[in-house]
């Protein structure tokens, strides 16, 4: 019985372990249409996006359900704990990433009313970096890798300074261009909707270390002291 119990218990934190993959593939996705809808000035991108958001809602109910029944019902310790508590951070970070790229393509939309195709180079820039931060969060909770996770969480500064600089050009622009305020403002929405993102993805990494390593680094990275 002992054995059994084992054999489901591990088979739980299997399922658990790829429904979140599973969770944070789509969202990972909904970023890259977003941003590609961005890019390609397309409605119809951005449209999907707000489309797709109900299936990463629905995962974080139902990963939240599937997690609570295993601490109620094996009341795991040690490792096992941690995986679980990581698992319901986690699932929350990732869905608030759906809402972000939901976000974006409502900006997206707005911008595609105004008649230019420019596109920031700071902007890719900044979401080439949120992209890899997101995949190599998502990466280290696959492989357990603390060691890419802190990665990860040193690579935040860089995401916070582009944004600093897009947002600062979008306004400088917004206050010689009155006429087209509306564009720039979107932009720089989508610019910090990104810096976000990237929030989210370190925070995913934070919770890998907890995960692996049993130590909490949230707030003792070296950031800024209040």
């Amino acid at each position: 019985m002992s054995v059994h119990t084992s054999k489901e218990f591990e088979r739980e934190l299997r399922t658990l372990r790829e429904r979140l993959l599973a969770m944070g593939g789509r969202a990972e996705q909904q970023i890259q249409r977003a941003i590609d809808a961005l890019r390609r000035r397309s409605d119809e991108l951005a449209d999907e996006v707000i489309r797709c958001d109900a299936a990463i809602d629905r995962d974080e109910v139902e990963i939240d359900e599937l997690a609570f029944l295993v601490l109620a019902r094996r009341q795991p310790v040690a490792s096992d704990l941690r995986f679980v508590m990581t698992a319901l951070k986690i699932v929350t970070d990732v869905e608030r990433i759906g809402d972000l790229a939901v976000n974006i393509a409502k900006r997206v939309r707005e911008l595609n009313r105004h008649p230019t195709e420019e596109v920031y180079g700071l902007m890719e820039q900044l979401a080439a970096l949120v992209m890899a931060a997101l995949r190599g969060a998502l990466d280290a909770f696959v492989h357990g890798d603390a060691d890419a996770a802190e990665r990860v969480i040193a690579g935040d500064p860089e995401i916070d300074v582009l944004n600093t600089d897009v947002i600062r050009a979008a306004l400088g622009a917004a206050s010689r261009e009155a006429h087209e305020v509306g564009r720039w403002l979107a932009l720089s929405s989508i610019s910090r909707y990104l810096e976000r993102i990237g929030d989210h993805s370190t925070n995913i990494a934070e919770m890998v270390i907890y995960s692996v390593r049993g130590r909490d680094v949230r707030h003792h990275h070296g950031g800024e002291q209040e």
